[in-house]
């Protein structure tokens, strides 16, 4: 009771996430006190999830620019031309910590508010993906958070009829109590269909579609993602929105019928910060102001006052701007339907954002409940907040495992056990278990789906496709900020590639800790510029992305975390990409650099020997971009038969991955020059291996020398065995039930809590 009480004595500022300075910065801008309602209106609009106020100072060192690039971030979501008249809508959001407070509703409502992001630039949801981060499975509440997120992504995707057709899981106890539910979705729209979030034409009318404004919800985003996690979180559970996927797919089929018919002049979803957001982005967007009549929001709970009207964020709503003569034919469209909608507001040349309880308030001079610059509720403060340079990262990256790890495995060592280990690993393990769960194959436009390096989509009425992955590496980025931002960057791209398609556009999610402490600000700074670097060397934009700070818990932060979408374009696609599986007598070729004593921040260092430290896997952006090009050719080509990625686990996981999806063994040989371990499990970057017949070998190599790329030919697929010469010999039956049964047998553990 104590702790309440002390809360309830806190000014109503405080209690709603405002700094005394920034309620001081309010009253400079009214010239006077803010009601009660504007109080909470500024306090969502200027929570760090809704104004990016740690974050927009560095957000600007993004290249974001290139022809093809139509839309860019600030938008709802990116746009790319994509030619033959089509134009493809991206974005990626966080929905971390309403996902650690109630899993399924969280991640089902992540995903029905990245749909809405899309349908509101007109484009139809064609794709979803979801990188999810988890502490460990032997930890039962990890266990229920992990059944509960990948439940609720599917519960909510195959209802509303967009496929989950890639993604990524990653298990560290560092997100044991912040688990990452991060989700990206594609949309394809004619480029004529385009619309923005602008509220243009004074006069013009605000129509609210969709479902009633409710409870749920009131501070969930905003509020939740812009704190830290600390005993009492499941109080905060009544904050979680409530999704309603088949009114989100009504919602979509009448928001698209209402552009097709050119009924609105301007969309925008309803996310975090509800109506507040909404009505005056749109509003300020075109310059201009807003009136809204606050009795004609629908509602589904009776007695709500102003502020739970106006910042609730329930789930299955979007904002038309509409003209006034185009009103009734609306409400008609909404009602074929079974949608209700109701005009909420008006476009004024007033420049204010005023809420009025009735819509006859100002004539009898009755003062409007908020009043306020339209732009100042978006234009929030800017912090250039503090960097420092954490006092352990010398000792951290001095820590290297590589010396440790080779002195205890010499050359001629049996790693055969090493090898079941790290297949083991929930990391590298089968995901099969998570996306089963999805519908991956909805409107039979999945060429390639879940299991390979990337997902690739066929672009309807043409012979090019998107090939798309979503990626991210924390322990890269915890040891060494810049270089693992350009590490996320140069894997994604890489897996694109590797199904034949040219990086064209990247979207964002940068999931960190607390801002206030200089030593996370340093990593995002730091990450933001490797990321940035790797951006320019590939050619590659970055049209959206979204921000997660305050991930940490009981004074821990997460490792920096940024995870990466990349979409690329497939120019000609006549029969689906090779896939990863080896076929049987094909030879095995590794292309790209020499393989590196790479071990730290390895999987194999880490999760198998709980070795922390060490530096990442160097870059080398030439060489990168060099082998994409090489590989994209090779697939556009067929002049390979499987390729596949290094990457998690390195050399010898990529190698049983690709048997395991083959269903048969391989023999290698590794390189001289090098430690055996090493060149098994390092995870040195910008390597892929390649299956290529026989008769074809010669011509591959000779590419590759006149790409600049090394190659080397390692060894011959067949067999039923897995095995590299003086380091392991496996039955490729005990790799792949290691493989594959991990994750089924940890989560069939007790999953209470």
């Amino acid at each position: 009771m104590a702790a309440a009480s002390t809360a309830a004595d806190e000014p109503l500022h405080r209690q709603l996430g405002l700094t005394d300075a920034e309620l001081a910065d309010i009253v400079a801008l009214l010239d006077r006190d803010p009601t009660d309602l504007e109080l909470a209106m500024y306090a969502v609009m200027w929570s760090e999830h809704c104004s990016y106020k740690s974050s927009k100072v560095h957000l600007r060192r993004f290249p974001t620019e290139a022809p093809w690039v139509i839309v860019g971030p600030g938008e709802g979501a990116g746009v790319i031309d994509v030619g033959d008249g089509l134009a493809v809508a991206l974005r990626i959001e966080s929905h971390n910590h309403p996902s650690a407070v109630e899993p399924y509703q969280g991640a089902a409502t992540g995903v029905g508010g990245i749909i809405r992001d899309i349908f509101s630039m007109g484009a139809r949801p064609v794709a979803l993906l979801d990188p999810l981060r988890f502490g460990s499975l032997d930890d039962p509440r990890t266990r229920f958070l992990f059944e509960g997120v990948v439940s609720g992504i599917s519960g909510y995707g195959n209802a509303v009829g967009v496929p989950t057709v890639g993604g990524e899981v990653v298990f560290d106890d560092c997100y044991r109590e912040n688990p990452l539910v991060n989700v990206m979705c594609i949309g394809l729209l004619p480029r004529e269909r385009l619309v923005l979030a602008r509220a243009e034409g004074v006069g013009n009318v605000a129509v609210l579609l969709g479902s009633a404004t409710g409870r749920d919800g009131i501070g969930g985003a905003s509020v939740l993602a812009s704190a830290g996690f600390e005993e009492g979180s499941e109080a905060k559970r009544p904050s979680v929105q409530v999704g309603d996927p088949f009114e989100e797919k009504r919602l979509i089929e009448a928001c698209l019928a209402l552009l097709d018919a050119r009924l609105a002049v301007g969309v925008q979803d309803l996310g975090a910060a509800g109506l507040s957001c909404a009505l005056s982005e749109t509003a300020a967007a075109a310059g201009n102001g807003m009136d809204v009549d606050l009795a004609a929001v629908h509602r589904r709970e009776p007695g709500m006052n102003p502020v739970e009207v106006m910042t609730s964020e329930s789930q299955e709503r979007m904002l038309a701007i509409v003209r006034p003569e185009d009103v009734d034919a609306v409400l008609a469209l909404a009602a074929r339907w079974e949608i209700t909608a109701r005009v909420v507001g008006r476009v004024t040349d007033t420049g204010r954002f005023r809420v009025f309880a009735d819509p006859g308030a100002e004539p009898t001079g009755t003062p409007p409940l908020a009043d306020v610059p339209c732009g100042s509720l978006g234009d929030g403060p800017v912090y250039e907040r503090p960097l420092a340079r954490p006092a352990d990262q010398d000792a951290l990256q001095a820590a290297d495992p590589g010396p440790v790890l080779l002195a205890r495995f010499p050359a001629g060592a049996d790693l055969a056990d090493e090898l079941l280990a790290l297949l083991a690993t929930p990391t590298i393990a089968d995901k099969s278990w998570v996306w089963r769960q999805y519908d991956h194959q909805l409107f039979c436009n999945t060429v390639a789906g879940p299991g390979g390096d990337a997902t690739v989509l066929r672009l309807p009425g043409t012979r090019r496709a998107l090939a798309v992955a979503t990626d991210g590496k924390a322990r890269f980025c915890r040891l060494d900020p810049r270089v693992g931002g350009a590490l996320v960057v140069l894997e994604a791209a890489r897996n694109v590639a590797c199904a034949g398609g040219v990086p064209k556009a990247l979207v964002n999610c940068m999931n960190f800790g607390n801002p206030e402490h200089p030593e996370v600000m340093w990593q995002f700074s730091e990450v933001i510029d490797g990321m940035s670097d790797a951006c320019r060397a590939l050619d590659l934009p970055v049209v959206g992305g979204n921000v997660s700070f305050y991930n940490e818990s009981r004074g821990r932060n997460i490792d920096p975390t940024p995870v990466v979408g990349v979409v690329g374009l497939v120019e000609h696609l006549d029969a689906p990409p090779p896939g990863i599986g080896l076929p049987a007598g094909a030879r095995i070729v590794l292309l790209g650099p020499a393989t590196a004593e790479d071990l730290g921040g390895s999987e194999w260092a880490f999760t198998v020997h709980g070795l922390d430290g060490g530096r990442p896997p160097a870059v080398d952006l030439a060489a990168a971009r060099a082998l994409h090009d090489l590989v994209i050719g090779l697939v556009a080509d067929r002049a390979v038969d499987a390729v596949h990625d290094c990457g998690d686990g390195g050399l010898a996981v990529a190698l049983a991955e690709m048997a395991c999806a083959g269903g048969v063994g391989a023999t290698v040989v590794p390189e001289p020059g090098i430690a055996p371990a090493a060149w098994c499990f390092a995870e040195s970057t910008s390597r892929v291996l390649v299956a290529v017949a026989p008769a074809r070998a010669a011509a591959v190599l000779d590419r590759a020398a006149a790409a600049g790329v090394r190659a080397v030919d390692i060894g011959v697929a067949g067999g039923d065995r897995l095995t590299a010469e003086g380091a392991f010999s496996v039955l490729l039956a005990d790799a792949h039930a290691a493989w594959r049964d991990a994750v089924p047998a940890l989560v069939a553990a007790d999953v209470h809590v």
